[in-house]
C-alpha cells in the first residue's frame, strides 16, 4: 500500500509539473485578453476572446483532474471522487479539443505558424475528441480496460503543451533556424512523443496490472454480472 501511495505521488506530481509552465502561461494569456493588453501574440484573441478562454479554462481542469485519475491507489481508495473527477474531465478534455480545432480554423496564424501545423493542429483535436469519445462509450459498457486506455491517449495530447515547452528548447537556443518547418517540427514533436509513451503505458504489462480496479468497484457499478463480463474481458487481453 505505501508503495501504491508512492506511486500516487510521483504520477500526480510528474504530470503537474510537465503541466505547470502551460497552465501559467495560459492564466498570464488569459489576464492579457481580459485586460485588453494587445499584444503581437493575443491580438487576434481580443476580437473573439470566448475561444481561447474555453480552450484554456478546459486545458487546465482536464490536465489537473487527470494528473490523479491515473494514480492507481487513490483510484482504488476513493472511486467516487475518481467518478465525479471523470464526469468533469471528460465534457473539459471535449472543450479543450473543439476550442482546439476552432481558433485552428478561425484564428489568423502568427509568426512560424503555416499550413502543415494548422493541419496537424486539425488531426491532434479530432483524435482528442475521437479518443475521448471511444472513452465514453467504453465504459458506459463497463469495457474499463478500454476506457483506460482511449483516456490514457486523450490526456496524452491534451497534455501535449507541457512535452511541447521541452521540445521548443533547440528554437529557443537555435534562433537562425526558426522557420515553419522547424515550429511544426516542435510542436509535432511534443505530441508523438506523448502518444508514444501512452501506448508504453497502455501496453507494459507491469502497469497493466496497477490499473486493475478491484472487485468492489466492479460490483458498484453494476453487480456480479458486470464483475464477470469486464473480468472475461481483460483475461482476453
Amino acid at each position: 500500500m505505501r508503495k501504491d501511495r508512492k506511486a500516487d505521488w510521483i504520477i500526480g506530481t510528474g504530470l503537474l509539473t510537465l503541466s505547470l509552465l502551460p497552465i501559467v502561461a495560459g492564466i498570464v494569456r488569459l489576464f492579457r485578453v481580459s485586460t485588453g493588453t494587445s499584444t503581437a501574440e493575443n491580438s487576434r484573441f481580443l476580437e473573439a476572446p470566448w475561444p481561447i478562454t474555453f480552450h484554456i479554462a478546459g486545458a487546465i481542469i482536464f490536465c489537473v483532474l487527470g494528473a490523479f485519475q491515473f494514480a492507481p491507489d487513490l483510484r482504488r481508495r476513493n472511486i467516487r471522487w475518481h467518478r465525479l473527477a471523470g464526469r468533469i474531465a471528460l465534457p473539459a478534455g471535449f472543450i479543450t479539443a473543439l476550442s482546439g480545432m476552432w481558433m485552428a480554423q478561425f484564428y489568423p496564424n502568427v509568426g512560424f505558424d503555416g499550413s502543415a501545423l494548422y493541419a496537424l493542429r486539425m488531426l491532434v483535436g479530432a483524435l482528442m475528441s475521437l479518443f475521448l469519445w471511444f472513452a465514453t462509450q467504453s465504459i458506459l459498457k463497463l469495457n474499463i480496460p478500454q476506457h483506460q486506455a482511449w483516456m490514457i491517449r486523450a490526456y496524452a495530447l491534451g497534455l501535449g503543451a507541457g512535452t511541447q515547452v521541452l521540445t521548443h528548447i533547440p528554437w529557443f537556443l537555435l534562433p537562425d533556424m526558426q522557420s515553419e518547418l522547424f515550429r511544426t517540427l516542435s510542436m509535432g514533436a511534443g505530441w508523438g512523443l506523448n502518444m508514444i509513451v501512452a501506448e508504453v503505458i497502455i501496453r507494459w504489462p507491469s502497469l497493466q496490472a496497477s490499473r486493475k480496479y478491484p472487485a468492489s468497484i466492479l460490483e458498484a457499478s453494476g453487480g456480479q454480472g458486470q464483475r464477470e463480463a469486464v473480468d472475461a474481458r481483460a483475461s482476453k487481453r
